[in-house]
């Protein structure tokens, strides 16, 4: 069960622990991943469907590779009505909060008469990856393919893998509210490689988003230069950072909810109050026993999550920074206070009633977030992973005299003579 940690030794042995807890080790599974990359360059569809046989569906049919748009409405229909609803309510917000991320080109008139700009352009093709099997995510469908949207990127892909011939009626209800541009059933190594270089039947992308098994995480880095990918995600995490005034029950479940999500999920506790803190093990210990998933909390609470009790609020947040958590939430009544304290964190939730969860489907924000501390460097997906910028610039021959003998004098120190050469000859005019 989780434990609470005082000393600065046991805290930073933790630490330790956690820093490796995202490793990825490739062992083998490289080798075969880079045969599959190959293979599907090589032969394509023959190859694609080769695989797809031999790993989801012995009667794959490469002619019936894509989902329709009346089977994606059949499985959206075939919900209650309070399931329609909430996914529909999902996908509006979802929408909502990533249109305040959009940005427009500009364009300005510099100090000599010359423009200078920015030109924003959406990708075209963007390949959107989606597990399959039973445990499926349609919030994953939703926070991928949203945004998307909204930078209003010209061809959406999606796929999935589609294990003897099924596909989560919830996926493909997902799929058919955000409206995507083609669905196909492959899933694995096999289609990213699909997607990245392209085969008779899928075209290929621009850019590979959303999560996988090792297969897919492997096969992401291996054609990443030739597509762009979003980022390579580790296991989740959550981090709290609680005072007197924390809510045992509500902290307890915050944290039991990041726990259940696989074996290797982190949740750690940062708390000033040591009876607060013993109090929400209580809580912890009582939830747990009502889970169904006690085989991955048992890992997990026991390896990778701790209650950690240390001096004063700042100290918590010294620490987080230095973790860079997927999910921090300040659960204390002034939590407004800290918020321009914490420097590293994929999202921040605020105040007692902000729960994780509310993030995970409802919220609008991105749930996709940079996980093993890689919020140090990285932000959570959004308009501008579908958007590429290019420079604008502009100028007209007075205003290139401006600043030509400063080009010719730059480039010649860098030993480029014909770099000076080509502003040279402009001005020489």
């Amino acid at each position: 069960m989780i434990e609470i940690i005082k000393s600065e030794k046991e805290i930073q042995d933790f630490f330790k622990v956690l820093k490796n807890r995202g490793c990825v080790s490739s062992g083998n599974y490289l080798d075969i991943v880079k045969r599959i990359i190959e293979d599907i360059q090589i032969r394509k569809d023959e190859a694609l469907s080769e695989y797809t046989k031999k790993f989801d569906d012995i009667n794959f049919d490469i002619n019936k590779i894509e989902v329709s748009k009346e089977e994606q409405k059949k499985a959206f229909d075939s919900l209650d009505s309070k399931m329609k609803e909430v996914l529909l309510k999902a996908k509006d917000r979802i929408y909502d909060y990533h249109t305040h991320q959009k940005r427009e080109t500009f364009t300005y008139e510099g100090v000599y008469g010359e423009r200078l700009g920015q030109k924003i352009t959406p990708l075209e093709t963007v390949g959107v990856y989606v597990p399959g099997g039973k445990a499926a995510y349609p919030s994953s469908v939703l926070m991928n393919v949203m945004p998307a949207k909204v930078a209003n990127v010209g061809n959406i892909i999606m796929v999935s893998p589609a294990p003897k011939g099924y596909i989560n009626p919830l996926v493909l209800a997902a799929a058919y509210v955000c409206e995507v541009d083609h669905f196909y059933k492959i899933g694995g190594a096999q289609a990213i490689a699909a997607l990245a270089y392209g085969t008779e039947s899928i075209p290929k992308v621009d850019k590979i988003v959303g999560p996988g098994n090792i297969f897919v995480t492997l096969a992401k880095k291996e054609v990443f230069g030739t597509v762009g990918i979003d980022s390579i995600a580790g296991p989740s995490e959550i981090l709290v950072i609680g005072d007197s005034t924390t809510n045992v029950k509500y902290c307890a479940a915050d944290l039991l909810g990041q726990a259940e999500h696989d074996q290797l999920a982190s949740s750690i506790l940062l708390i000033t109050d040591y009876n607060k803190a013993k109090e929400i093990q209580k809580q912890v210990l009582e939830y747990y026993e009502t889970s169904s998933r006690k085989n991955i909390l048992d890992v997990s609470l026991n390896e990778y999550s701790k209650i950690i009790v240390t001096e004063s609020v700042e100290k918590s947040i010294e620490y987080a920074n230095m973790i860079a958590p997927e999910h921090l939430e300040l659960a204390m009544d002034d939590a407004n206070n800290y918020i321009e304290k914490i420097k590293n964190a994929g999202a921040i939730f605020i105040g007692h009633y902000s729960p994780e969860a509310l993030g995970d489907y409802m919220a609008g924000p991105n749930h996709v977030l940079p996980t093993v501390g890689t919020s140090r460097f990285f932000s959570p997906l959004g308009v501008d992973d579908f958007i590429k910028k290019s420079s604008l610039i502009q100028f007209t021959k007075e205003s290139a005299n401006m600043l030509i003998s400063d080009v010719d004098t730059f480039a010649m120190a860098e030993g480029l003579e014909m770099h000076a050469l080509s502003a040279r000859v402009r001005g020489e005019e």
